[in-house]
């Protein structure tokens, strides 16, 4: 790192602002708090909020995972861990979810349970799960305050009279300690019961959207459905009704990722590529 960049690359006020955010998430669990996100080396959309809030809480001693989609090796994820080794001298990276304290993600969340030493940072594109009904966003805040959320019921409502089903595949509206509803990122339905009573902090970051949301733990996180259409994860099972297991480590309670391999066949693997070398290490003993 060259002389005159700050440790984690943000000055300490922007660094003093973000934990200010932060806390005022946590005290407030699912409310959207605004923030002045600063310009990173990166285009906006790229992972820059969940970025700065990694940046804002990171210490020396601390150790990083960071993961895109389940894996540890595609670009993004290979990328920001990149920059924050570049920006961070000292701490130390890491493949493997028992050894961290610190977890920045892209679009998943990890398949073990994580534990309360342990904090999970999202990254975020479009915090309000209100945008698809409501574009001013004024009247979304008063729609959050009032917990009026009609609107976006009336949504999925139409959903199940047009597909018979809600089709929602990711960003589930999920409701926070039983007031606001939140978008929880792009992460799939698997993931949404995740967020209901973890052990660990989960924090949310929309850098281009300048908000900062969180899930305590040990919070109430309930996906927004109807009695009598209740949320319903993925499905993974074949035509025979049999659960498909991953073609690596021959899992069969993981999230799954289709594939076409060499032979033209469709085959289905474990997204978090971690947890399918720890279950393959296990299998060979």
């Amino acid at each position: 790192m060259s002389q005159g960049i700050n440790f984690g690359f943000l000055d300490e006020y922007a660094k003093r602002e973000v934990r200010r955010s932060i806390l005022k998430a946590i005290s407030i669990p699912g409310y959207q708090v605004p923030y002045s996100s600063r310009e990173m080396p990166m285009g906006r959309g790229f992972g820059t909020g969940g970025l700065q809030v990694t940046l804002a809480l990171i210490g020396a001693d601390e150790t990083m995972k960071v993961i895109d989609q389940g894996s540890d090796d595609s670009v993004n994820a290979v990328n920001l861990r990149k920059f924050i080794e570049l920006t961070c001298p000292g701490i130390d990276t890491t493949t493997h979810l028992e050894e961290a304290s610190l977890i920045q993600s892209r679009h998943r969340i990890p398949e073990v349970p994580l534990r309360a030493d342990q904090i999970l940072v999202l990254q975020v594109p479009y915090p309000d799960a209100l945008v698809i009904v409501e574009p001013n966003e004024s009247k979304r805040k008063i729609m959050h305050g009032e917990a009026d959320y009609s609107r976006l019921l009336v949504k999925l409502y139409e959903d199940i009279v047009k597909f018979d089903e809600i089709t929602i595949s990711h960003r589930y509206p999920t409701c926070i300690n039983d007031h606001y509803i939140i978008d929880p990122s792009p992460i799939p339905r698997y993931d949404v019961p995740k967020l209901h009573d973890s052990e660990a902090l989960i924090l949310l970051g929309a850098g281009r959207e300048k908000k900062i949301y969180a899930v305590p733990p040990y919070t109430k996180a309930e996906p927004l459905a109807f009695d009598d259409m209740p949320f319903r994860i993925e499905d993974f099972s074949d035509e025979n009704g049999q659960r498909r297991v991953c073609c690596q480590c021959g899992s069969s309670d993981s999230f799954l990722d289709e594939f076409i391999n060499e032979q033209g066949e469709r085959v289905y693997q474990c997204s978090d590529s971690d947890y399918c070398e720890l279950q393959q290490e296990q299998n060979n003993g």
